[in-house]
């Protein structure tokens, strides 16, 4: 084994992690890239509800692979569409569209998260617990909710709005109850972050009235506008799960993904450059700037649902706003792949809008990634949008963006790192590091691989990540074998901060 030397070593990731964030958008070493998958009313898992457990868990293996071999790296995975469960739950019923009947438990038994975050482990994936706070009943003229459903057992806590059954946030012992959901699934769950998704107060319809004016009466003693009122009910439910969050496991991440227009800038001369009718902030009751501003949330992944150039959300004045307002958190552009192919736009019917809107959205290094509504629309390829992703955007492998406000803390580099030569194939080979005073060891490592003609290893450079591993190990054949490489192997924590790489020849 041989290394370089550790001054040299020590400058360079100076160097490196000083600069990192001014250079990510231009070598996308770190970028987060993820997908919704929806399972309500099975839109993109299960395939069929009712079926038995190991056809549920080849779909969902088939699942990751699939997005794994697209460049993704974190999954949003719906656990809760509509206070239900696609986990085993002490609290709520299992969810009807993975078993067909709500309440009733899988058999054989199997718990569905466990298995998923397992699983994406496996692959560096993160796994987000994607719940839907409010919703409770979609449909309450097909209403077929169980009779210890929470709508039955406390009815006193539901708004019927249009169609839908949603909890009145207004409600202390609402607050309390959905902190509650959360809290013991991040409490039994080995999962990466909670997301929220744009359903906080409903979106309105016409002249329709939220009925929430009895509840506005009892429980507003500061407040008299029952506008601020609904705003700050929501704010409270957010802090109340950062907090919970922070207190349970401070290293899980809690994102939302709002509605794509906070304030229009005619209400508000913070607002964005659009002219929309409902806005995150006066319509949804969700003050995410707030949020972002408090440190409440981790990251923003706004539903930027728009073309560039549309005449009253234009994505590109949308991008830049939010770039703008980051507040120091993370901000992922949220698209729209569902409207990829549709007759409406020539950009989106040929294909060429979805590649035009990430590259402008790399243009700004505050903007640190992308997500996509939702898994079955990459399956379907649409222009095939999806060959361009894996081909050309994510060409090449990236690490998900650390988040220094959280820890900055990094582990020791690997130990003992050797490399085995056959015919043309090399093994290499490592130990991992030494644990840190703080705690801190590898989640995983980087493989890199540099030519020999490149004396100082670029460890900056996406382009060189060989494999992205849990394993203290890596193979690989390579053709016209001799000295042409040498590798490279760094530890990676669990909020991944990078330690020194070491090099072997």
């Amino acid at each position: 084994m041989q290394r370089i030397g550790i001054l040299a070593l020590l400058c360079l990731g100076l160097l490196t992690n000083c600069s990192e964030r001014k250079i990510a958008q231009r070598n996308l070493k770190r970028e987060f890239r993820a997908v919704w998958i929806t399972t309500f009313d099975h839109m993109d898992f299960p395939q069929e509800k009712g079926e038995p457990p190991h056809v549920h868990k080849k779909e969902l293996v088939d699942l990751l692979n699939f997005h794994q071999r697209n460049g993704i790296n974190a999954i949003f995975f719906q656990v809760r569409p509509a206070a239900d469960a696609f986990y085993k739950s002490k609290i709520e019923l299992w969810s009807q569209w993975l078993t067909g009947e709500q309440g009733q438990a899988p058999a054989p038994a199997w718990d569905p998260l466990t298995f998923l975050v397992k699983e994406c482990h496996r692959r560096n994936m993160e796994l987000h617990a994607w719940i839907n706070p409010y919703r409770a009943v979609y449909n309450v003229k097909y209403d077929d909710t169980h009779p210890q459903h929470i709508t039955k057992t406390h009815p006193e806590w539901f708004v019927t709005y249009g169609k839908h059954k949603q909890f009145n946030p207004g409600i202390p012992a609402v607050q309390q109850y959905l902190k509650r959901v959360v809290a013991d699934i991040a409490t039994r769950y080995d999962i990466d972050g909670i997301h929220f998704d744009d359903y906080f107060y409903p979106y309105k319809r016409g002249k329709l009235r939220f009925r929430d004016d009895s509840i506005f009466q009892k429980y507003s003693t500061t407040v008299r506008n029952i506008h601020d009122w609904r705003r700050q009910n929501v704010n409270q439910l957010i802090k109340q799960v950062h907090d919970t969050l922070q207190d349970i496991k401070p290293y899980l991440k809690f994102g939302v993904s709002p509605f794509g227009v906070w304030r229009n800038k005619s209400q508000d001369m913070t607002g964005s450059d659009t002219d929309v009718g409902q806005t995150s902030y006066d319509a949804l009751y969700a003050d995410v700037l707030k949020w972002l501003r408090e440190g409440w949330i981790d990251y923003v992944a706004p539903q930027l649902y728009w073309r560039i150039g549309h005449p009253k959300a234009n994505y590109a004045n949308l991008v830049k706003w939010w770039a703008n307002h980051a507040y120091g958190r993370h901000v992922y552009v949220g698209h729209a792949f569902y409207k990829i192919g549709e007759n409406k736009n020539a950009s989106w019917k040929t294909g060429k809008e979805l590649p035009n809107q990430i590259k402008m959205s790399r243009q700004y290094p505050r903007v640190l990634g992308n997500v996509y509504f939702r898994s079955r629309f990459l399956q379907e390829n649409p222009a095939h949008i999806t060959d361009t992703l894996r081909r050309h955007l994510y060409k090449h492998l990236a690490l998900i963006p650390d988040m220094p406000w959280k820890t900055k803390a990094y582990p020791n580099e690997p130990r003992n790192a050797f490399i085995m030569r056959q015919a043309n194939k090399i093994s290499l080979k490592w130990q991992p590091p030494l644990v840190t005073v703080s705690g801190d060891t590898a989640a995983y490592y980087v493989v890199y691989r540099f030519p020999v003609k490149l004396e100082i290893p670029d460890f900056s450079q996406p382009r060189y990540i060989r494999s992205i591993t849990r394993e203290n190990h890596y193979e690989e054949t390579v053709s016209s074998f001799g000295k042409q490489y040498y590798y490279g192997v760094s530890a990676v924590g669990r909020l991944h901060n990078e330690s020194l790489p070491v090099t072997v020849k």
